[in-house]
């Protein structure tokens, strides 16, 4: 289990949701590509009335430590009649697999598309009605992600960012320290006004009650 340690007290000052875009302003600068090629996704499911939510280092960014990233996650309930328009809006600007993607939405699986111009890859899981999921999907926040002009999206909760880290660190034999990292940094920022008892019952839920204690342990 990997020791975190001196973070950046700076991000504290604007860890608070209404400011969190400040934070992004320069690391989208150097790599605009997370938010463009989000508002594109985000923005055909909005339109197709997809519920979605967005996971990751994107929405563990939002509430922790700034880092890179080489991808973007999302959950979306996406169902077979969905494919044909999700398809056609988003043909002419990414790469994707027409058969693969209704296999994804029929085994509750997932798949990717890839940015034609920036080769970033998006990662769509589609919703499995887990009990977890769901819950992630109620508590889905709308938060900004493009002030001018405004544009905004839906992420997972930071509770529920933390959750779905721990599950994905054991999953992969808790050896990732970005992974580790992220919760750290969300633990850290958020301090005082997390959902301790939430965390707990899910943490429980999902077999991932030690990995949370210790991150909350290793976060003080």
């Amino acid at each position: 289990m990997p020791v975190i340690e001196n973070y950046n007290a700076g991000w504290q000052g604007c860890s608070s949701e209404k400011y969190w875009h400040a934070k992004f302003m320069g690391i989208w600068m150097m790599l605009p590509e997370p938010i463009s090629v989000t508002i594109l996704v985000t923005q055909v499911f909005k339109k197709l009335n997809i519920p979605y939510f967005i996971g990751g280092s994107i929405a563990s960014t939002i509430y922790g430590m700034v880092r890179t990233t080489q991808d973007i996650d999302m959950v979306a309930d996406m169902q077979l009649q969905h494919v044909q328009n999700f398809i056609a809006s988003l043909r002419n600007d990414f790469f994707l697999d027409e058969e693969v993607i209704f296999s994804s939405i029929r085994e509750k699986s997932s798949f990717n598309i890839i940015h034609r111009t920036t080769m970033f890859k998006v990662d769509v899981f589609i919703q499995n009605k887990s009990p977890f999921q769901q819950s992630e999907l109620t508590r889905a926040r709308k938060q900004v992600i493009l002030v001018d002009p405004e544009v905004s999206a839906y992420f997972a909760s930071p509770e529920d960012t933390i959750l779905a880290k721990l599950e994905w660190f054991r999953k992969g034999g808790e050896v990732s320290e970005r992974q580790w990292r992220d919760v750290i940094g969300i633990l850290k920022v958020r301090a005082g006004i997390l959902d301790l008892e939430y965390l707990r019952k899910w943490a429980s839920e999902l077999d991932v009650i030690d990995l949370l204690e210790k991150a909350l342990s290793d976060s003080v």
